[in-house]
């Protein structure tokens, strides 16, 4: 299956990282043409659809989103990998640079509502809903579906099925960032056939991951309020909450200045440029060390893989600012 998705480089970084408990591996997805992961599992869903709609004889083709950050993105790259029609509702607070890249792109972008959740339901209730029979309507939630996952998990199976690591006898675990839940389902579902468990870290600000567990069942945040905004999810996906009690998983969570020193930490280390969301997985390695203690007993050739998400919504002027953040907070 033709996949718009590329193979991403995996380096080792220990050489890197001041007094590193074992090896770290960086699996880089920021490498991904969209800017990120979410590439991975929604051009894997357009693919599929795509597939069945091309059986059904359908006349047309139309990739919709709402989601102003890197789904949103990543749906607008797949439909132009396709060649297909890409239509994007976002609400009023949406970012210029991120509609400009949609319409560079090539998808229709569409202004509705105060937040996410009502161009969402204008999206799927109005406009979906007034598409004609001969049209098929391939809607692309930003998390929250099998598809992704599924297609998520190949960023696993990539390293193994790559020869990028000859096997995962030495791996102690796998380190990502947590927002709805679609990176952590796929990466669970990649290590199914592993005994290798999982660190999701989120921000205190967006804790949707720690709540649900708090609470023994998924919860809605009334508000998310974080820096690290691809990680504000209101809710957890009920697939990540079935995971976590069926896969070994630990939790973490940092401020939201801690997410964003990592992102500075990644940039000064490698040049790479990410958003806080990723900043939040890669800080595991550089200032927040002590949650690798969670992996018990690390040796020196022992491994931890983290998974360096990425996100578009970050330059050089955006760096700069939080560089002047942190200095701030440290005063």
């Amino acid at each position: 299956m033709k996949l718009p998705s590329i193979k991403t480089s995996f380096v080792e970084v220990t050489d890197k990282i001041n007094s590193a408990p074992c090896r770290i591996f960086f699996k880089n997805e920021l490498e991904q043409p969209s800017g990120s992961f979410k590439l991975r599992g929604i051009g894997y869903l357009v693919a599929r659809k795509i597939e069945e709609a091309e059986k059904s004889n359908k006349k047309s083709i139309i990739v919709f989103s709402s989601s102003g950050g890197n789904a949103g993105l990543a749906a607008a790259y797949a439909a132009r990998f396709f060649n297909v029609k890409c239509t994007v509702v976002l609400p009023k607070v949406s970012k210029a640079n991120v509609i400009a890249k949609l319409e560079e792109l090539g998808a229709t972008v569409i202004i509705h509502g105060e937040h996410w959740g009502e161009a969402d339901q204008h999206l799927r209730e109005t406009i979906i809903k007034s598409v004609g029979d001969d049209v098929e309507a391939i809607y692309c939630h930003p998390f929250d579906d099998p598809l992704i996952w599924e297609g998520h998990s190949k960023i696993v199976s990539e390293i193994l099925l790559e020869n990028q690591l000859p096997n995962f006898d030495k791996v102690k675990g796998v380190i990502c960032s947590v927002g709805g839940g679609g990176l952590y389902n796929g990466v669970v579902e990649g290590l199914r056939s592993y005994n290798v468990p999982v660190l999701a870290m989120e921000t205190k600000q967006a804790p949707t991951f720690n709540e649900t567990v708090m609470n023994g069942q998924v919860v809605h945040l009334k508000s998310v309020k974080t820096l690290a905004s691809s990680l504000g999810s209101p809710y957890l996906s009920a697939k990540a909450w079935e995971n976590y009690k069926a896969h070994k998983t630990y939790l973490g969570l940092i401020d939201d200045l801690d997410a964003i020193q990592g992102t500075l930490d990644l940039y000064d280390t490698l040049g790479y440029q990410v958003e806080p969301a990723c900043g939040a997985a890669v800080a595991t390695v550089f200032q927040r060390k002590e949650f690798l203690n969670y992996f018990q007993g690390l040796e020196k050739d022992d491994i931890i893989i983290v998974i360096v998400c990425g996100g578009s919504g970050i330059n050089e002027e955006i760096i700069k600012q939080y560089r002047q953040m942190t200095r701030n907070s440290t005063k």
